[in-house]
């Protein structure tokens, strides 16, 4: 199973120049908790960087910046860890651990933003394989007490 996949593909993106304010704006707009910072190479949307809302709070609230003056590029986190789509689901799962990331961009061969896994994709993917699993085991029983009364 690739990552590409089972990534969410309607990520939120923004430019460096936005502002912070522009940013959280987004986020409320679209229920979520990040935007990935793209820089536009001859038409490819390469992923630089990305700013949560936990990033917001604790750079720019907490401090009591102000947050429309701030850019995005100002606060994002400045390495950026990527998954390639081709990229097998658990060994993307451990990458994410590796990194220590909650959040991590999926691009192309060519570096393009594809997609964005979450750890509440993480969590739904493998909830979602637990439960077959169960259901295994069920059908399992069921069959042998049929089979062997």
């Amino acid at each position: 199973m690739s990552i590409g996949e089972y990534c969410n593909r309607e990520v939120i993106i923004v430019n460096r120049d936005e502002t912070v304010q522009a940013a959280a704006k987004l986020m409320r707009q679209h229920h979520v908790g990040d935007v990935v910072v793209v820089e536009d190479r001859s038409g490819v949307r390469i992923p630089v960087g990305i700013v949560t809302d936990r990033d917001i709070v604790v750079e720019i609230v907490a401090t009591e910046l102000d947050q429309s003056a701030i850019t995005v590029g100002d606060i994002m986190a400045p390495d950026l860890f990527a998954v390639k789509e081709s990229a097998d689901v658990f060994e993307s799962i451990q990458y994410m651990r590796r990194k220590t990331v909650r959040r991590l961009p999926v691009v192309n061969d060519e570096g393009g933003l594809v997609g964005i896994l979450t750890l509440d994709d993480v969590l739904e993917l493998l909830s979602a394989e637990l439960l077959d699993i169960s259901k295994l085991i069920k059908y399992e029983q069921r069959k042998e007490v049929r089979h062997r009364p």
